[in-house]
């Protein structure tokens, strides 16, 4: 990048008397301010896409989700309960809540451990034991009239070559799906309705003001812009207003 050209001896006003003294006019500070000035306009062009670009107008749907424990938590099982082969001492859990999409999904809530939870069941040849973890969600998230009941575990026990389903179907009849085969109702909760999509504003906190994890991240996140990015903002835009003042003052 080349230098700025500077104004030849009595050809500009490359200089300009100010009480007595003379003080370079100086190109690098007005382009400096420039320069913030359009980042500034930048960020907050990108600020405001984050407030009005809104991920609520996704639609959100009411359904039981399944998941498998793994060594590091809870993952969104990519095979349904009645695919999906547990081993013997695996842990399945189902949530119930509103979510738009997998990314979304509240995982379950509450103990998660195969030898707390099968502590009562003993093994038996040619049976597998598996640790069934149910959250029937919190009352924002149930349909209209219906108050969801607590969450609670269970320890199945099914043939070695059982589903997801079988270990379920074990330990929280009744059971309820549609036509499609999608899982509706778990333990009869809810009492009708089966993946339907929910509009209008929901209450996201549970009766604790808790939010549940979802599988995108460890903890809720309400979509907004994050004060970090808010401060950064601010602070661009401070440092675009002492450039432009600094300039104007070696200017004046």
């Amino acid at each position: 990048m080349t230098a700025p050209a500077l104004a030849p001896a009595g050809r500009g006003p490359a200089r300009r008397a100010t009480g007595g003294r003379a003080h370079p006019r100086t190109a690098p500070a007005a382009a400096l301010a420039a320069l913030v000035t359009l980042v500034t306009l930048v960020t907050v062009i990108s600020l405001f896409s984050l407030f009005f670009a809104s991920p609520a107008g996704a639609a959100e749907y009411r359904y039981w989700s399944f998941w498998q424990r793994g060594a590091d938590g809870w993952v969104y099982a990519t095979q349904g309960p009645s695919v999906a082969r547990p081993g013997d001492r695996d842990v399945v859990g189902f949530r119930f809540a509103v979510s738009a999409d997998a990314g979304s999904a509240k995982k379950p809530r509450g103990r998660a451990d195969f030898d707390t939870i099968c502590a009562d069941t003993r093994a038996d040849d040619g049976r597998k034991r598996v640790a069934v973890v149910l959250d029937f969600g919190v009352p924002a998230d149930a349909p209209d009239g219906q108050r969801p009941p607590e969450p609670r575990t269970a320890c199945a026990r099914v043939a070695e070559d059982g589903s997801a389903a079988d270990a379920l179907a074990a330990v929280a009849k009744p059971l309820r799906y549609d036509s499609s085969a999608l899982l509706c109702a778990i333990s009869g909760y809810p009492r009708t309705g089966c993946g339907e999509p929910v509009s209008g504003q929901r209450d996201e906190r549970g009766t604790d003001g808790e939010r549940g994890e979802t599988a995108g991240d460890d903890g809720g996140d309400d979509g907004g812009p994050s004060v970090g990015l808010i401060a950064g903002v601010a602070a661009v835009a401070a440092l675009g207003a002492a450039a432009v003042w600094q300039a104007r003052r070696r200017r004046g």
